[in-house]
């Protein structure tokens, strides 16, 4: 189930406010969206996740669609906050968001990786951990997805609240 949130949820400030220690930036698949998000998910197992953007660059297509397809009425299509309840509503959600040219936060529960991304088509996971960190960017560089090395994403990269 996706449901629409007046605000970000209280994980999503808390995130914000003081960015978990551990990250590393992928270049996006905009070709390959399915098995990125399918290969970065596969590690963890989420009940939820919340989803808000900073920036909308263009109207989001894909997650407007898939609101729509859920019955879920959008007024403001450029300042969103989404709750995704199940593991298949999560993967959708992240595929939508990806597909369109937003910058957002997810932070899912149980809260093991954050996840920010970027209309320059950079995806940068969080954890609190090492290891959290080396279980999902290991599972992606296996499948072939091309890590930015050398690069750190600070707060002044995203549009922090």
């Amino acid at each position: 189930m996706l449901t629409l949130l007046s605000e970000p949820t209280e994980e999503i400030q808390r995130f914000r406010d003081d960015p978990w220690p551990f990250q590393q930036t992928f270049k996006t698949p905009l070709k390959d969206l399915n098995r990125f998000v399918s290969t970065c998910l596969a590690t963890f197992s989420l009940e939820k996740g919340a989803l808000s953007t900073d920036e909308v660059v263009f109207e989001p297509k894909d997650l407007l669609l898939l609101l729509a397809h859920n019955s879920v009425p959008v007024k403001d299509c450029y300042h969103l906050t989404i709750r995704a309840d199940g593991e298949r509503e999560i993967a959708d959600l992240l595929r939508a968001a990806l597909g369109d040219w937003v910058d957002f936060v997810f932070v899912p529960t149980p809260e093991v990786v954050a996840i920010y991304a970027d209309h320059d088509e950079y995806t940068t996971f969080y954890t609190r951990d090492d290891a959290a960190l080396k279980s999902v960017t290991s599972n992606l560089e296996t499948a072939g997805f091309e890590a930015v090395l050398n690069y750190t994403r600070g707060r002044s990269d995203a549009k922090w609240r």
